[in-house]
């Protein structure tokens, strides 16, 4: 053979990521479940994924690779609900819910009471609109359910649309709390409550926790994700009122790369600093339901927030302060929480060794020293937290015993305490199988489904939800003209590539 026909050894070559996990994901185009890999590139962790009919994608899923392994660390055992609501047929993501086959129970239960909104945000999950208004009987209905669930449910939360403009939205709330649900919630973007006093004085006799739409200063940012560049003089005065009211609050802003990270320092502080508030719950925004165009590699992540929590407040909150959730997949949440006295604030991971106390593989023999402590961790790193009420301030004041809190009482600690928390839901260029089947926070709809968020806002759920919600109005309000009782179909999914 001549010199010149002897091929030319290659050289092989380190591919460019580390392959960490298998799962299952959907097609951002046609919803179709299809395998996705999980792999960790240049420090960040991504998700990659090819549908027979629409190609390939790739999205990036946490902005921090080591803290994404780190983080299994505090995967805790989940919890099995009273009862199911639903068998196994077709299998997951398709039988919720919930199903035997889901690996947590309900710790925050989502009613949305209507579908319309006295605002229409450029991002919207829920796609808000004219469509359905749920009868006082039908939360009711729901309601029981997740007592039969769940037995002493621990959150309910009502949202929409906006539910504030629900004409029984008050007595929803107050059924809830006949119920003995222990912390109810309000979803609201506070139009109403900084114009309509009576409502306000509602929302002062019951005091439900209000969950306030509130994403920055700057008119741009409004403009931007709300539509209504002019609005934060309104939500200014909302809070003043709730503050008068003794209402405590959760301030929630929806954050996107390029129109508010560089505001959530501002927003922080402002927190610290307003009576009403006794927590920020940053979730970065994702792109289900009405979104905004994106780069699905450029997403805002849990990971980004936190850094930059720690630059824009020198570090009076810092990455080290934060904790994964572990009643859900740990990557989804992270939280913190402080001891707040006028300008001194201190962060109860640097009093308190809480990951260690919440490491369940590595460290269990520690989780397991102080009992009465690691429950009050538990309790406080749970998407059933609420800052501001007894229970939490009581976990509060067995995990900052270094805080010196022996000589208040629970009332006094529930206005020390602050948290801090961080929530990145799935969108469908993002969804994990895998974290849907530990997920803890389900919408609630008559006739028992308790459907993952995640699974809810991306898998077609919420459209044939809405659907179905829509004719059953119809059919309410042709009854009334008919003079006869309304024939309601129960509510069903159909999907078609189960």
């Amino acid at each position: 053979m001549a010199t010149g026909d002897v091929p030319v050894p290659r050289i092989k070559q380190d591919s460019d990521h580390v392959f960490y996990e298998l799962t299952r994901s959907i097609c951002p185009e046609c919803r179709r479940l299809v395998d996705a890999q999980v792999v960790l590139r240049q420090g960040k962790v991504f998700m990659r994924k090819r549908c027979p009919e629409h190609g390939r994608f790739e999205a990036l899923v946490y902005a921090d690779a080591d803290a994404y392994v780190r983080n299994a660390r505090f995967n805790r055992p989940g919890t099995i609900p009273l009862a199911f609501g639903h068998r196994v047929e077709r299998g997951c993501p398709y039988d919720c819910g919930l199903c035997p086959e889901h690996q947590q129970h309900t710790c925050l239960g989502i009613i949305e009471v209507n579908s319309a909104c006295n605002m229409d945000c450029p991002l919207c999950f829920a796609s808000a609109g004219p469509g359905f208004n749920l009868t006082l009987e039908e939360v009711e209905e729901i309601l029981d359910d997740l007592v039969r669930t769940e037995g002493n449910p621990e959150v309910v939360q009502f949202s929409g649309g906006e539910p504030s403009i629900h004409p029984r939205i008050l007595d929803m709330i107050a059924a809830a709390q006949a119920r003995g649900i222990r912390h109810v919630m309000l979803n609201t973007n506070g139009k109403r409550i900084a114009r309509d006093d009576r409502f306000l004085a509602g929302l002062a006799e019951l005091q439900p926790s209000i969950y306030f739409q509130f994403d920055g200063f700057e008119e741009r940012t409004y403009a931007v994700i709300r539509g209504e560049p002019g609005i934060l003089p309104e939500k200014l005065r909302a809070l003043d009122r709730l503050a008068e009211a003794g209402c405590r609050v959760i301030l929630v802003p929806a954050v996107e790369r390029d129109v508010n990270l560089h505001e959530v320092g501002r927003i922080l502080r402002f927190g610290l600093d307003h009576p009403a508030v006794a927590g920020v719950n940053f979730q970065p925004a994702f792109h289900a339901g009405r979104h905004m165009a994106h780069d699905p590699l450029r997403r805002v992540t849990i990971p980004d927030v936190l850094r930059t929590i720690e630059e824009q407040t020198t570090g009076l909150f810092g990455v080290d302060d934060f904790v994964p959730v572990p009643c859900c997949f740990p990557t989804c949440n992270s939280v913190t929480y402080a001891f707040v006295d006028g300008e001194t604030v201190i962060p109860l991971p640097r009093v308190l060794d809480v990951e260690g106390h919440l490491d369940y593989i590595t460290n269990r023999a520690v989780a397991e020293l102080d009992r009465d402590l690691k429950a009050a961790l538990e309790g406080l790193w749970s998407s059933s937290a609420v800052p501001g009420g007894e229970r939490a301030a009581a976990q509060f004041q067995i995990s900052c015993a270094a805080c010196d809190l022996s000589d208040m009482d629970l009332g006094q600690i529930a206005g020390h305490m602050f948290m801090v928390m961080l929530q990145d839901f799935m969108d469908p260029w993002t969804f994990n199988q895998k974290n849907l089947m530990k997920c803890c926070k389900e919408f609630l709809l008559p006739g028992g489904h308790q459907i993952p968020f995640c699974a809810y806002n991306t898998l077609g759920y919420r459209e044939q939800a809405r659907a179905q919600l829509v004719a059953r109005e119809r059919e309410r309000r042709q009854a009334r003209r008919e003079k006869r009782r309304p024939s309601l179909a129960p509510i069903t999914f159909t999907f078609g590539n189960a």
